[in-house]
Order: structure tokens, then C-alpha cells, then sequence
């Protein structure tokens, strides 16, 4: 038997093939059982991970789910007799099944659908300044598609802080930072950022906060306003930066190009801010895989990048029936197939780490909040 009750959470191992996690509200967190990974997200979806021919995902349906539930509990409940006391203590006020299934209600109550975020940030504690994006017309995506883009007002969002932090309780511990949501947040006016990032680090004290913006939207800003953002808490700034080649950056209907990128990371990191830049894997297929990596990497380089900064590679992930698709078909360009998209990936993380720069995977595929 293995236990540790940390300060923001609880995990327990009865043995070699389960362990338990709970935060400190008592609600699951995820079970490792048999060598499959089971995590619940906030809204109460079990997300499923697991090795056979790859690495296999899924999410199960609402019935599976109260199975699962009720599965954890029944074998917590023959456990009880045999685990030590200090952890007793900590599972006494643990959720049950119904409860558990009650978080979906309570969580649409508090947010619109949390589209995506970026992997460092999963565990973050996401408060809706915005919802949707900005611009909303990249061909290859389609996360804010069902919602136009809206902005709190300074009572909405005062309001918002408090039913985000009553829905966590004392599980906000488990969060490491705050991630100021949806698409594009910070194109909001530098006033009304100053006041969200007040009320946040009110509500949120020593929490860091990070965000996403675009580039085309993110110049707007002056470099004495990304001064004072950051000095009011705001830490990494996440841009979609997708390709260093301003063809593929046409092709796919993203505003800006790799000049104004060089520009605009150079005003973030000379205002202190850490960013997080997002590179997709794949994206124009074969016909684009060199002259695209190339230049992306090309365009890391002429970056005053430094240890605190983030290089994602994603995967890309063609959806049939999007823009994309259409505009790839009619261009003639040849999809690459996942395991040549996984080997490019291996590839581009180790070009960039060569650089002294930090490259991680963010699969879109496995997005959990």
C-alpha cells in the first residue's frame, strides 16, 4: 500500500496494478488500472487512454460512466477496512457516482464549452473573459464554430469569477495556473484587461495567468501595455502560429505572416512575457512538408527565444467535410498519414531542442478540461 496526501491532492495504491486520485473536494481525478489510464474531466467525461497498436483513446458514453463510478466506489468501499487512517480522513468526503454525475449541471452552469487549450494548461483554472474567437475563419478549425465571438462585460465577468471559484472549492489547489479564455482574449482593450487581471489576481492570489492571441490581433497592444499586463500577472502568451511559410499560412486562412510573428514575439519577450508557440505537423501534406518545416524552424531561429518559452508541435489533424479538405483536394496536395506526420514530429522536436529550445507534443485529440 502506497499513499500521499499532498497538499492539493490524494493518490493511493493499493497495489502494483490500480491507483486512485481524488482533489481535495473528494471528486475523482483518474484511475490507472491494468495499464489503462481512466480521467475524469470537470464536466464529469471519462477519457480513456491505452496502449494496443498505438495508442488508443476514447470517451465513454454517460452509462459507461456511471458504471465506472460506481466500479471505483465499490472497490474503495471493500478498500476501507485496510487503508490507514490519514487517508480514511481524506476519502471520508469523497463524491459518490450521483454526485459525480451532478458536476455536468453544475459545470454548463458556470461555462460555455471549453473548446481547447494548450497541454501545460489543463491543469489551469480557465475563466471565460471572451467567448469564441476573433476571427474564426481558419480553414482548419471549427473549436468556436457553434458560438459567436462575445465579451463579458466587467459585471458578467465579476460574476463569472465567483460561480468558477464556488465550482472548484478547495480543488482549485490541484490548479497551477489561471487561463484566461476563449480564442484571442487578449485582444481585448488594455483597460478591460487590467481589470480582468485585477479581479483574477484578487480571486486567484500567486497564480500565473496565460492566454491566447493571434498575431494579427496581438500587435494592437503597445510594448509599455504588454509591460503592464504582464506586471498585473500575465506570464506566457500562447499564439497559433501554425507555419513559418506565409504560403501555408494563406492556404489555411490564418491573418498575418512569419515577419509579423518575428515582430510581435520580439515585443512579448522584450515586455518580460514568456510565449507559447503552436506548430502544426502535416498541414499542407506532402507538397509542403519540406519548404513548411523549413521555414518554420527557420523562423524559431531569428526568435529571441529563451529557456522559459514553449514550442508545441501538433499533429495535424485533417477533419473531413472542413474548408481545409476542400481547399487541399482542389489544390491537388497528397495528406500525410499519421505514422509519417509522428516520424516529421520526432524529427521537428529534435531540430528544435538542438536550439536549446523546449519542444513538446500537444495532440489535439487528447484535450481534457
Amino acid at each position: 500500500m502506497k499513499h500521499h496526501l499532498y497538499p492539493h491532492s490524494t493518490t493511493f495504491s493499493p497495489d502494483p496494478q490500480r491507483v486512485f486520485s481524488f482533489d481535495l473536494e473528494g471528486r475523482l481525478i483518474s484511475v490507472f488500472k491494468g495499464g489503462v489510464v481512466y480521467k475524469r474531466d470537470l464536466s464529469s467525461n471519462v477519457h480513456v487512454r491505452y496502449q494496443q497498436e498505438g495508442r488508443q483513446r476514447e470517451v465513454l458514453n454517460p452509462e459507461q460512466a456511471r458504471r465506472f463510478f460506481e466500479d471505483v466506489e465499490r472497490q474503495i468501499q471493500d478498500l476501507l477496512p485496510i487503508l490507514p487512517e490519514d487517508l480514511v480522513c481524506r476519502l471520508r468526503d469523497r463524491y459518490t457516482p450521483d454526485q459525480l454525475l451532478d458536476q455536468k449541471a453544475k459545470f454548463l452552469q458556470v461555462y460555455r464549452p471549453i473548446s481547447i487549450l494548450p497541454p501545460d494548461q489543463y491543469l489551469s483554472v480557465v475563466l471565460q473573459a471572451t467567448e469564441g474567437c476573433t476571427w474564426n475563419k481558419c480553414t482548419f478549425c471549427n473549436f468556436y464554430a457553434d458560438r459567436p465571438f462575445k465579451v463579458k462585460t466587467p459585471e458578467e465577468f465579476a460574476k463569472h469569477v465567483q460561480e468558477v471559484q464556488a465550482f472548484f472549492g478547495e480543488g482549485v489547489r490541484l490548479r497551477k495556473s489561471v487561463f484566461l479564455a476563449d480564442g484571442n482574449a487578449l485582444a481585448l482593450s488594455f483597460s478591460r484587461l487590467q481589470e480582468m487581471l485585477f479581479q483574477t489576481r484578487q480571486a486567484f492570489p500567486g497564480l500565473p495567468v496565460a492566454s491566447f492571441i493571434d498575431v494579427f490581433t496581438g500587435s494592437r497592444h503597445t510594448p509599455e501595455e504588454w509591460t503592464a499586463l504582464k506586471d498585473l500577472g500575465l506570464q506566457r502568451v500562447f499564439i497559433g502560429m501554425e507555419s513559418g511559410l506565409d504560403e501555408v499560412l494563406r492556404f489555411i486562412n490564418k491573418p498575418g505572416s512569419q515577419a509579423d510573428l518575428l515582430e510581435f514575439v520580439s515585443e512579448l519577450k522584450h515586455a518580460g512575457l514568456q510565449v507559447g508557440l503552436i506548430l502544426m505537423v502535416g498541414v499542407g501534406g506532402h507538397e509542403f512538408r519540406e519548404p513548411h518545416a523549413e521555414a518554420s524552424l527557420e523562423a524559431l531561429k531569428k526568435m529571441p527565444l529563451d529557456a522559459g518559452d514553449l514550442i508545441y508541435l501538433s499533429p495535424f489533424v485533417e477533419h473531413p467535410g472542413f474548408t481545409y479538405s476542400e481547399k487541399r483536394e482542389a489544390a491537388g496536395l497528397t495528406p500525410m498519414s499519421e505514422p509519417e506526420v509522428e516520424t516529421e514530429l520526432a524529427l521537428m522536436a529534435k531540430r528544435v531542442r538542438s536550439m536549446g529550445l523546449k519542444a513538446a507534443r500537444y495532440d489535439i485529440r487528447e484535450f481534457l478540461y
